[in-house]
C-alpha cells in the first residue's frame, strides 16, 4: 500500500480549463481510491497545488466538482457502451463477446463505482446521457440476432438488463466474492455468456 505525499505542493499557474480538467482528473482518482468520502476540495486542493479557494472559484462547492466528476464519468461510460456496440457490430464472438463488451464497459474507469455513488446521491438526473447508449446496445443485439419478432423484443431488453446488472455487481463486489468462492476473474462473465447462451437464440426467427 502506498502512502500519499502529504508535503506541501508547490503550486503554478494553470488556465482555467486546464484546472479543471486536473482537478476532475484527482477527484477520479481519489474516488476510486479511497471512496466518495475522499472527494473533497481539501484533498484535490492539495493533490494538484492550487488553493481551496481557487476550487471554489471553479466549481463552487464540492458538490459542484463532485457532479463535475459524475459528468466526465458518465461522458466515458457512454463511449465505453458505445465501443461495446462497435465490438458486436463487428464481432462473431456473441454471446460472450457481448458479455465482455458490457462488463468491460462497467469495469472501465471505475464506471461500475460511479454508478452506485450516482444511485447513492440520489440525483438519477446524471446518468440520463447513458440512455442513448443503452438504447444502442440492444439495437446491436437485435441486429446479433437477425430477425426479431416483435413479440420477443422484450426479451432482448431483458437480456440487457441481466448483463449490465450483472457487469454492475462484478464491477463493484467481484473480486472479493470470487475470492471466497475460489473462482477466477472471468468466472462471472462465463457464467453469464452460457446463461445467454441458452435464452438469446430463441428470440430469433428460425
Amino acid at each position: 500500500m502506498s502512502i500519499k505525499d502529504t508535503s506541501p505542493v508547490r503550486r503554478r499557474r494553470r488556465a482555467p480549463e486546464e484546472a479543471r480538467r486536473e482537478a476532475v482528473a484527482s477527484a477520479r482518482t481519489l474516488l476510486l481510491e479511497g471512496g466518495p468520502t475522499a472527494v473533497t476540495l481539501a484533498a484535490v486542493a492539495q493533490d494538484i497545488g492550487v488553493t481551496h479557494t481557487n476550487l471554489i472559484h471553479h466549481f463552487g462547492s464540492a458538490a459542484g466538482l463532485q457532479s463535475a466528476l459524475m459528468g466526465s464519468m458518465v461522458e466515458d461510460l457512454t463511449r465505453a457502451l458505445d465501443r461495446a456496440v462497435a465490438r458486436l457490430r463487428t464481432d462473431e464472438g456473441a454471446p460472450m463477446e457481448l458479455v465482455n463488451a458490457v462488463f468491460d464497459a462497467f469495469d472501465a474507469g471505475g464506471a461500475g463505482k460511479l454508478a452506485a455513488w450516482i444511485v447513492m446521491s440520489g440525483d438519477l438526473s446524471h446518468l440520463d446521457p447513458v440512455r442513448a447508449a443503452v438504447r444502442g446496445l440492444v439495437e446491436a443485439i437485435q441486429e446479433k440476432l437477425g430477425d426479431i419478432d416483435p413479440a420477443d423484443a422484450p426479451q432482448v431488453r431483458d437480456a440487457v438488463l441481466f448483463i449490465a446488472l450483472s457487469a454492475f455487481g462484478d464491477a463493484l463486489i467481484g473480486p472479493p466474492l470470487r475470492g471466497m468462492l475460489d473462482q477466477d476473474a472471468d468466472s462471472g462473465r462465463r457464467v453469464v455468456a452460457g446463461l445467454l447462451a441458452q435464452s438469446l437464440p430463441r428470440a430469433a426467427k428460425g
